[in-house]
């Protein structure tokens, strides 16, 4: 097994992205900077302006001419405009600006402190989550999710954690390559919404679409609306002089009393929407402008040809923005100068009414637009991150039987300027898997790591951190951060147990099973060890498996060699047996001859 050796290529395409970026992020922060100018001097014209209006005005009696006294009045107004104009320019390139500085912090490795973990995705028992860093902190999640939209992160947590096979990891990987160059639409996606922090909730979308309907008699709705126009044209008559309160308000009552008895009616069911709907507004405003951005794209692989299809044929973008609206009718209701005109009016009713019958319409059509939208996302999100690391390589996927190949291997969460890189190769049947012997600290458990998140990502549509790669489509099972669990009381090793259990049920489903497992069965004696480790490793291999494991116990390495097994040995260690805390991370062909523990102890003052 070598070591390619690909630095200078891979600093040098990591740098003309930096560059990229780095170079329209000043040309962004030159236009926040002009921008800000501009809107300064038209604050000034128009504070300027409205003096000179003021000064008109007072000394009206020695104006000459009407004309003189509406000019300063016309360049406020001109004044403001420019000033509204330019403030909304210098939010747009700040924000822009802000897509460019995360992308600069996930190059330069600063990408680690976000807090987006993906945590929230987690699922119960899952066969790699956290023994790959596939989701937490500085995660392969985090890495990845420049979503604007819960719903978007939502899918490329299950693109990570459900690998595809082999036609869907295709697909995914044709539309990727497509928007590898898009980062014009990356920066269009990063505008979304009003505000920088505004993202789609996913969760409650999903609680409100759930909700059962509000149903109402047809005439309830032109009814109300009907009331209310009325009430309003005859508070403004009464007002006006037009009619005598004295002889509107047997009428008022009678309207007022008729909104209220339908509302009260309602309450319960209104509230209960209102609560839910409040939430909404920001979402629907990122999903409404995604949906238009998305339905503009002129695209060529079937995937996204078949997104923007859906959003074109069904008008996506202007139904969701006949419902944007309703919401924003909904938030203006709750302002305190309108809230009380709107209870009276039964404004509240009417906007739910209203939002329940364009529900009834649209429900299935909007579960299916949001899928676009997050199906969309992710694709996306996978793209920037293949845009940002034009070294690593798309692989080829192989049919048939398990398969995984590998030149200049190395893990994608670490920098890639200073990754060692290793070779691998597992074939069924031929070296269907590796016993990786070697010392502390030497690379075993990142050398397992590189392998399963690389999968991860191939099957995700992503290229990977490699030279060249192929592979068959993976059921990939980890065990390498299993613990004790006092709450479940649960030993690490029957927990490790359960995992192996899962693994071996995973051979019988027809799809190849790639397992990574770290000391394995290591809370046990070394006899015991040896025996169920042959024997779980056995059965895994005669149902199609490839993998790897790693230990520090060297009897686990004759497991290679026994009849019928087929495995290969290889170990990290010191290349300098005079210094076994010096390590250069690299697989080699054999066995261990050397540890290190009595080293690291007296390195710890313990003799």
């Amino acid at each position: 097994m070598t070591f390619a050796k690909k630095g200078t290529s891979i600093s040098n395409s990591a740098n003309s992205v930096e560059t990229e970026y780095e170079q329209r992020l000043s040309h962004l922060q030159a236009g926040v900077s002009s921008a800000k100018r501009r809107q300064s001097m038209a604050l000034f014209g128009l504070i300027t302006c409205l003096i000179l209006t003021l000064v008109s005005v007072a000394w009206k009696e020695h104006t000459t001419y009407l004309t003189v006294s509406v000019l300063p009045l016309l360049g406020a107004t001109i004044a403001l405009r420019e000033y509204l104009k330019w403030h909304a320019r210098a939010l747009e390139y700040a924000r822009r600006s802000g897509f460019y500085e995360r992308g600069l912090d996930r190059l330069r490795g600063a990408w680690q402190t976000t807090e987006l973990t993906g945590e929230e995705f987690e699922r119960e028992g899952h066969l790699y989550q956290f023994d790959l860093q596939i989701l937490g902190k500085s995660s392969l999640f985090a890495l990845l999710c420049t979503t604007r939209s819960q719903a978007g992160a939502a899918r490329l947590a299950s693109y990570l954690l459900d690998p595809a096979d082999l036609a869907e990891a295709t697909s995914r990987q044709e539309a990727v390559r497509e928007l590898v160059g898009e980062n014009w639409l990356r920066e269009e996606i990063a505008l979304l919404g009003e505000y920088q922090f505004q993202e789609c909730d996913r969760d409650t979308l999903d609680e409100w679409i759930k909700i059962p309907a509000l149903r109402v008699h047809p005439w309830v709705p032109g009814a109300l609306l009907t009331c209310s126009a009325t009430t309003l044209i005859l508070c403004v008559m009464c007002v006006a002089g037009v009619l005598s309160w004295l002889q509107g308000l047997p009428v008022l009552v009678l309207l007022l009393a008729a909104q209220s008895t339908t509302s009260l009616f309602l309450f319960r069911g209104v509230q209960t929407r209102l609560k839910k709907l409040r939430l909404l507004t920001a979402e629907f405003s990122v999903l409404q402008r995604g949906l238009a951005l998305l339905q503009t794209q002129n695209v060529t692989s079937h995937r996204l040809k078949t997104l923007v299809r859906t959003v074109q044929q069904n008008q996506a973008s202007l139904h969701v923005r006949k419902l944007e609206r309703l919401l924003w009718a909904i938030a203006q209701r709750e302002k305190e100068l309108l809230y009380v005109p709107s209870l009276l009016l039964s404004v509240g009713t009417q906007l739910v009414l209203a939002v329940e019958s364009w529900r009834t319409q649209h429900q299935e059509q909007l579960k299916e637009w949001i899928d676009c939208w997050a199906e969309f996302e992710a694709l996306n999100a996978i793209a920037c991150y293949a845009h940002e690391h034009p070294a690593d390589v798309f692989p080829d996927f192989i049919a048939g039987t398990a398969v995984l190949e590998a030149e200049g291997l190395g893990h994608p969460l670490l920098p890639a300027e200073t990754c060692v890189r290793n070779d691998v190769s597992l074939h069924e049947p031929a070296s269907p898997f590796y016993v990786v012997s070697g010392s502390n600290m030497a690379g075993k458990s990142t050398f397992l790591k590189a392998v399963g998140v690389n999968t991860v990502l191939a099957l995700a549509g992503a290229p990977v951190r490699a030279a060249r790669a192929r592979l068959s489509s993976f059921t990939i099972c980890a065990s390498s951060s299993i613990s004790d669990s006092l709450l479940n009381e649960k030993s690490k090793f029957l927990a490790e147990a359960e995992r192996l259990r899962e693994a071996l049920r995973c051979t019988g489903s027809g799809k190849p099973v790639l397992f990574l497992i770290d000391e394995i069965l290591s809370g046990t004696n070394s006899h015991d060890r040896r025996v169920a480790c042959e024997s779980i490793v056995r059965a895994l291999i005669a149902g199609g498996a490839v993998g790897i494991l790693s230990t520090h116990d060297l009897s686990l390495t004759e497991i290679a060699h026994a009849p019928g097994m087929r495995g290969l040995n290889y170990h990290m260690e010191s290349p300098d047996p005079g210094d076994p805390l010096t390590f250069d991370y690299r697989v080699k062909s054999g066995i261990a001859q050397h540890s290190n523990a009595l080293a690291i102890l007296e390195m710890l003052g313990i003799h």
